[in-house]
């Protein structure tokens, strides 16, 4: 790696499969998938999902340390108590069992081949695009809208 690089080095891709509306909900962040972005992503999907009329979120996902963490699991009891009141839309977590392949295979998780798909559309050998052009071939793939990139945290 050039020492010059001026590119990131990790962008993270936070994404949704929306099943009945074969279409996905696709967010940017520069960096590593973090707490703070995670709560982020799940607030901007609530919002997206209750202009849908929806009132329940099903969330099922694997045991990722920003999927786990105190932070989110926190920010997702206080969103909830906070619909429970005025409205919106409720998240039911629903964790993969540790050490369980088998269910995150097609049938189960929609979503790990659409992915898969994904990484293999969007790179070509011997490439590496900007992180412009990424975002950009990621978009196009799924053809779902674009969204501003969450920032990153400053200190």
């Amino acid at each position: 790696m050039d020492k010059d690089d001026q590119q990131p080095k990790a962008l993270a891709c936070y994404g949704v499969w929306l099943p009945e509306q074969q279409n996905m909900l696709l967010r940017f962040v520069e960096g590593r998938p973090l707490s703070w972005v995670t709560c982020r992503f799940l607030d901007w999907v609530c919002q997206r999902l209750e202009q849908k009329g929806k009132r329940v979120w099903a969330l099922v996902w694997d045991n990722a340390s920003w999927h786990i963490s105190q932070q989110v699991q926190t920010w997702i009891d206080k969103h909830n108590k906070k619909v429970k009141q005025m409205g919106g839309v409720r998240i039911i977590v629903c964790r993969l069992p540790v050490k369980s392949p088998w269910l995150n295979r097609a049938a189960n998780r929609p979503i790990e081949p659409k992915w898969l798909h994904g990484k293999r559309a969007v790179v070509e050998p011997g490439g590496k695009p900007s992180k412009e052009e990424l975002i950009e071939r990621v978009y196009h793939h799924y053809d779902c809208q674009k969204a501003e990139p969450f920032a990153q945290k400053t200190a």
